[in-house]
């Protein structure tokens, strides 16, 4: 392990272990992100920093240019209990590195406030919540609140205009463990999802006494589950699909014919066309399922975060940034394709182009027990060197790079078109949001 290179290194390392011994889950990150601003003050004292979606933060920093490029880090943590480091109350833990990405991002700041302003454009720093799709119960209280509107940090964050003024994103992420050398990753695209939720009703009789009279909701669920058992036979490994049905509903006691079984799933791809397709294809199994047994299927659609095809014009300066070499990165993985894994980058993607840069450093099973910082050195010192490299590469391709630029509204129509339920937030129809 070389040493650092960056001023603010030790700075940095030090609210990195801060947040990993204080995790919090999405739209509750208070603690990390005031130690954030902490942070962000003494760097850059003279700089607005903007709270939104009552975590988030935002600062712009750079003399004022038209163009705009954001630097985008998450906050949240996930709740795996078993993880050793997990807190002992609410099972938080960063099992996915978020905290990691909070201190490239603000090594990355603290590296540009040394320095004479040198990028030919402005770069908006976003914090944003909630990227985990978890604890799904307090963010739908918060939602019948009027606090939030969306699940997912970055969905609601474009909702409150926190990307109006930018061209392009770039985002980071850990790789996990198995890597040899230090490695950063380019245009490894991701999965989404859909949750579908089925609930079959039936009617409640006595098992023993008078089963006839009865309509086995439990049954259905088995042959929803059996149909989508089937059809797996059939699914598109071209485009990652994945489908993992569980049984949602609260525990049955042996002597009801039960009156209420609900089974809910993922639906998984990189591919938004065919997630479409495989929604429609699970709505006619659930409906048949439930016509064989003569009860009815009620079906709820929730749709998580769209499927992320890397922007790759926007990789090239940071190609270039690793071929002309960057002390303390060894390795490129470059093009993999696709991971089944998701994020919903992908829904940021749907209104301006994005990369999500991976990185090596960490050691274990991203979301496992395991997961943890193995080599910091690499990854808040040599992988910001090695952004801030390609963020000066970017100028001058930016123009052509920024090739679009959707709106808030166009998005939501993406959604509903998806049979995801949508808040219009006091807009009167889905043809006016999409002229935001």
């Amino acid at each position: 392990m070389s040493a650092p290179l960056l001023a603010a290194y030790s700075r940095v390392a030090a609210l990195v272990a801060d947040l990993w011994a204080h995790p919090e889950v999405g739209y509750q990150e208070t603690y990390t992100s005031a130690r954030i601003r902490d942070f962000l003050e003494r760097q850059v004292p003279d700089v607005e920093i903007t709270t939104f979606a009552r975590t988030g933060l935002r600062l712009r920093l750079g003399p004022g240019h038209e163009r705009a490029v954001a630097l985008v880090a998450e906050l949240d943590a996930l709740i795996v209990p078993a993880h050793p480091a997990a807190d002992p109350v609410t099972g938080a833990v960063h099992a996915c590195g978020h905290h990691t990405q909070v201190g490239i991002a603000c090594a990355v700041v603290a590296e540009l406030a040394t320095k004479p302003w040198d990028l030919p454009y402005d770069l908006v720093v976003v914090f944003v919540p909630a990227e985990e799709y978890i604890d799904l119960d307090t963010r739908r209280a918060l939602r019948d609140a009027g606090e939030i509107a969306w699940f997912g940090g970055k969905p609601e964050a474009m909702r409150l205009g926190v990307f109006d003024d930018v061209d392009v994103a770039v985002l980071t992420h850990t790789m996990g463990g198995g890597y040899a050398t230090p490695t950063v990753e380019l245009d490894c695209d991701l999965a989404g999802f859909a949750y579908k939720h089925v609930t079959f009703h039936g009617r409640a009789a006595h098992a023993g006494f008078v089963p006839f009279a009865g309509i086995n909701a439990a049954s259905m669920a088995v042959l929803y589950q059996t149909a989508i058992g089937l059809g797996r036979q059939q699914l598109r490994e071209d485009v990652l699909a994945r489908l993992n049905p569980v049984v949602s509903s609260a525990p049955m006691t042996t002597n009801v014919i039960p009156d209420t079984a609900r089974v809910s799933t993922d639906v998984r791809t990189i591919d938004l066309a065919y997630m479409s397709e495989l929604s429609a294809k699970l709505d006619a199994m659930a409906q048949g399922a439930a016509l064989a047994m003569g009860g009815v299927a009620e079906i709820d659609t929730e749709v998580g975060y769209f499927p992320f095809r890397q922007h790759r014009p926007l990789s090239v300066p940071f190609r270039e940034a690793f071929h002309a070499g960057v002390p303390g990165i060894d390795s490129l993985l470059d093009d993999r394709g696709g991971s089944a894994a998701a994020g919903d980058v992908g829904d940021l993607s749907i209104m301006l182009p994005c990369i999500q840069i991976g990185y090596s450093g960490l050691e274990g099973t991203v979301h496992g027990a395991d997961l943890h910082l193995a080599d910091p050195v690499t990854v808040l010192d040599a992988v910001p060197r090695f952004v801030l490299d390609g963020l000066r590469r970017l100028g001058p391709c930016l123009e052509e790079v920024a090739s679009y630029h959707g709106t808030y509204g166009q998005y939501v129509v993406n959604v509903a078109r998806l049979g995801g339920t949508v808040l219009a937030n006091g807009v009167e129809s889905f043809q006016d949001l999409a002229q935001r």
